[in-house]
């Protein structure tokens, strides 16, 4: 692209030969390197982080030991940054077994290589309503410090006991972004969502008692908000409410 526009701006393409050359340079660019490593089992995405900017993350939930170290294999080989969700800690062993320096955190499920070079002075905070959601917040914190953003972890502030919350409210409108997590009927996103001035993303987690539904009910709870500016992830998806932040927090 810079050398078309370099050229274009010498006067040796027209602007019609420049606009052709740039449509056709997805497709060489395709042609001249493969988009994916095909491990049998598994496709490896090698063009993700030049298309979205950030590296393939793995999700390790039902896949097999073997599988798990044929991937890290590849990474070890490619030394691109990986981040993987939902590891179980005996397969985490066999993978750090190939990445020696990789980091797991047992409670988030969460193992991470390489992690990205810090590129943002703005903090995102990570609120957790309750201790039972802390694994959640802590998949989210993680992400998000893997994509090299600053955090701010704010635990067992749910609406029980509201002061709580209100202690840490100048700490909290202090980011850029906010995380809550919280399980039970889901208020607490609603309530932080009329105190700040910041994007909120909710995630609301499995934690409950049985009208709970695995976390249907905080689920349905945060999409009826009538707070402004809060959206909803999946049901204990603290990765992608971290990957969320990461993006929103960028710009």
């Amino acid at each position: 692209m810079r050398d078309v526009l370099e050229a274009l701006a010498r006067g040796e393409l027209t602007v019609d030969d420049a606009a052709a050359a740039l449509a056709a340079a997805p497709t060489a660019a395709a042609a001249a390197a493969p988009a994916s490593l095909d491990l049998g089992h598994t496709t490896l995405d090698l063009d993700r982080a030049s298309r979205t900017g950030d590296p393939e993350v793995v999700f390790a939930q039902g896949k097999s030991v073997t599988q798990l170290e044929d991937i890290a294999r590849a990474f070890a080989a490619s030394g691109e940054p990986l981040l993987v969700t939902r590891l179980a800690a005996d397969k985490a062993t066999a993978m750090r077994a190939l990445l020696p320096d990789a980091v797991y955190a047992e409670e988030a499920q969460l193992l991470h290589w390489r992690a990205l070079t810090p590129d943002s002075v703005d903090r995102i905070a990570i609120v957790a309503a309750g201790t039972s959601d802390h694994a959640v917040a802590e998949e989210a914190r993680l992400t998000c410090e893997f994509y090299g953003q600053q955090t701010l972890p704010i635990n067992d502030v749910g609406v029980a006991g509201i002061h709580r919350l209100f202690a840490r409210l100048e700490e909290i409108r202090s980011a850029r972004v906010v995380i809550v997590v919280a399980g039970m009927e889901g208020a607490l996103p609603s309530v932080v969502g009329g105190l700040v001035s910041v994007p909120v993303i909710a995630v609301p987690t499995s934690v409950g008692y049985g009208a709970a539904f695995g976390g249907l009910a905080a689920l349905l709870g945060m999409l009826n908000t009538c707070a402004s500016g809060v959206s909803v992830v999946n049901i204990d998806n603290g990765f992608g409410a971290g990957y969320l932040a990461t993006l929103i927090n960028r710009r």
